[in-house]
């Protein structure tokens, strides 16, 4: 159990509050700031209960949240690195007081001191491109060189590279789920979980047990821009959940940052929206950093170029003139195999062969519907 809890006891009142069906963190507030402790609103007379919530709510209060969930937790808080991190805890991300209904409690599995550090969030669309994948794990990368602890949701496409991209600089990074922390959602992020927990921290303000729901998101959203300094987007349709997050940043007095992209890409246009409404264009590192007012210990060179090469550079100097002429056809939009075809004037078994070559380079990656990308 967290050392952050003074007492078993302490943690069992808390549980007992914040497990009752149906009370919510705002209302839990409210019974905070006028009652003072969990243990005086549980003990607090139904007529002064009734002031602030209605009759069944009064009732259910004076009875506590079910024993078993209660045990459920308590059980699951003697794992090594699980915590339970309250309103009244010196361990509460002082960000998170700043927001609107911010969460009574916090379940927390790996290192909380994490939750101290500076955090800038890392958001974007599940169905992302490979380039929007490669450059959401290259800005993770650098920005937490820089010392900055990457805040993102765990989600497919932009969230898991964002993760992956701090992992890979042994960096911090904390992931915000919309489950109970005894679920990994989606499944095939196991593995990523697991490395997150054991080299970082995952966060839920959702009791144990609860399950994926599309209305735990947008809830989870407000925490991920609540933790940070700012929020990157780095691809986001115009019916992308990262755009809520965006927005929320905004709300909470947060910087919004966002890459723009190919105007014909759908996966633009959400971060193309959030240009337009204020929110700074982002190249490279250095445009965070400068808005955050975080200095550059890395120098120039790594903070301007976060993929760690010229974009326009044709990389390996052993490719003969026709890949290269693939390269440039293909320009850095996504683009059709029989468009290419026509492009280089290459046959259709020549270009299929070129292509697979370029892929093991890492230079060009495959997309479903026999469409190919250019990877800077």
């Amino acid at each position: 159990m967290a050392e952050t809890m003074s007492n078993l006891d302490e943690a069992v009142q808390w549980l007992r509050l914040s497990l009752i069906p149906g009370l919510g963190s705002a209302s839990i507030c409210q019974l905070l700031s006028k009652f003072g402790s969990p243990s005086h609103v549980l003990n607090a007379p139904i007529s002064q209960l009734r002031e602030m919530v209605d009759a069944d709510m009064a009732i259910a209060i004076q009875q506590g949240a079910p024993e078993d969930c209660v045990n459920q937790a308590l059980s699951w808080l003697k794992k090594d690195q699980a915590h339970l991190i309250t309103l009244a805890d010196s361990a509460y991300p002082i960000q998170l007081l700043e927001i609107n209904s911010p969460p009574a409690v916090l379940y927390a599995l790996g290192n909380i001191k994490l939750l101290q550090q500076p955090c800038i969030a890392i958001v974007g669309s599940r169905h992302a491109s490979p380039q929007g994948e490669r450059n959401a794990e290259a800005f993770s990368e650098s920005l937490c060189q820089h010392g900055l602890c990457v805040v993102s949701g765990m989600a497919l496409g932009i969230d898991a590279a964002a993760h992956r991209g701090s992992l890979k600089a042994n960096g911090a990074t904390i992931a915000v789920v919309g489950t109970g922390l005894d679920i990994v959602y989606p499944s095939r992020h196991r593995e990523l979980a697991h490395k997150i927990a054991e080299r970082g921290l995952i966060l839920s303000e959702f009791p144990l047990g609860t399950p994926s729901k599309a209305q735990n998101f947008p809830r989870r959203n407000r925490i991920i821009s609540g933790l940070s300094l700012g929020c990157l987007v780095v691809e986001a349709n115009m019916d992308s959940g990262s755009l809520i997050t965006a927005r929320l940043a905004g709300e909470q007095g947060r910087e919004v940052f966002a890459i723009p992209g190919s105007i014909h890409s759908p996966l633009t246009k959400g971060c193309h929206q959030l240009i337009k409404q204020g929110a700074k264009l982002v190249e490279n590192v250095q445009d965070i950093l400068d808005e955050l007012s975080i200095p550059n210990s890395l120098g120039n060179q790594a903070a301007n170029d976060p993929l760690g090469s010229d974009p326009n550079e044709l990389v390996n100097a052993n490719l003969d003139t026709k890949y290269i002429t693939i390269l440039e056809n293909m320009g850095h939009e996504i683009i059709h195999f029989e468009t290419l075809l026509v492009k280089t004037g290459l046959t259709s078994q020549e270009l299929s062969s070129m292509l697979m070559m370029l892929e093991l380079e890492g230079k060009v990656a495959a997309i479903t519907g026999g469409q190919y990308q250019r990877l800077t």
